[in-house]
């Protein structure tokens, strides 16, 4: 009979080895800073004490939700990342730690604007503040190009990790199919810099009262993924299907 401990974890990806052992400092400090991140995101920290103050923490609670998911998928993305490659160099403690900067900095924004758009897409009616005292129309371009450079930034980030992973495929004894995950890996962050890049660039050249359709221009991160990961999944089937077929001659003419 497995262990207890050794039967809840997390299982690996089926065809990408997990080069990392067990959980490092580095790791353990990237958790604890995206843990503080999400307390950034909380409406209040501080118990309501009246009916009234509930129920205005509680408006906030779509516009957290959403932000509590971005996060997530940022740790997310750099779990993925530390399990796959195990990397504990000069260089990627340098890129952890721009990247846990990048996030602090970016919780504020971050909470702000989808504050704002929560409520304002529900009429007032899930706004924490009101909506003429939170945002001022000349703002929005600004706003806007806050936090699409953050994502930009973000992305960046994750772009010079699995580039340098992709520099080291030797190092790593990557197979094909690996080194084909790695090399997509980096074009999907890439188009994630660019899209943010274009939204804080359209936000500034579009007349100031359309300037906030400027961020509807992110749900393209849908349509991108649909198409890259069909493309993208094709050739890495192809890439499987041939490793395998050369897997089961050389086990033939063993």
């Amino acid at each position: 009979m497995k262990p207890l401990i050794a039967q809840h974890r997390i299982p690996g990806e089926r065809h990408f080895r997990w080069r990392a052992g067990d959980i490092t400092r580095l790791e353990g400090f990237t958790d604890a800073v995206f843990a503080f991140a999400v307390t950034l995101l909380v409406v209040s920290l501080e118990v309501p004490r009246t009916f009234t103050e509930l129920i205005g923490a509680m408006k906030g609670f779509v516009a957290f939700a959403i932000c509590f998911a971005i996060l997530v998928q940022v740790w997310y993305e750099h779990y993925i990342f530390s399990r796959r490659y195990g990397l504990q160099t000069l260089y990627t403690v340098f890129l952890n730690s721009v990247l846990i900067f990048v996030v602090l900095f970016f919780v504020y924004p971050l909470k702000f604007l989808f504050s704002v758009v929560v409520g304002g897409l529900s009429g007032g009616i899930l706004a924490t503040h009101r909506m003429e005292d939170a945002l001022q129309l000349s703002q929005v371009p600004t706003l806007m190009v806050i936090y699409s450079l953050g994502f930009s930034a973000v992305s960046a980030v994750f772009v010079l990790l699995y580039r340098y992973a992709y520099s080291l495929r030797k190092e790593l004894d990557l197979n094909e199919y690996e080194t084909l995950r790695t090399r997509h890996a980096s074009y999907h962050q890439i188009a994630m810099v660019i899209l943010g890049l274009v939204v804080a660039l359209t936000a500034v050249l579009l007349p100031l009262r359309l300037s906030g359709l400027s961020g509807y221009l992110y749900t393209l991160i849908g349509v991108y993924y649909w198409i890259a990961g069909t493309i993208c999944g094709k050739q890495e089937t192809l890439v499987l299907e041939r490793m395998r077929e050369e897997q089961s001659d050389s086990t033939a003419h063993a």
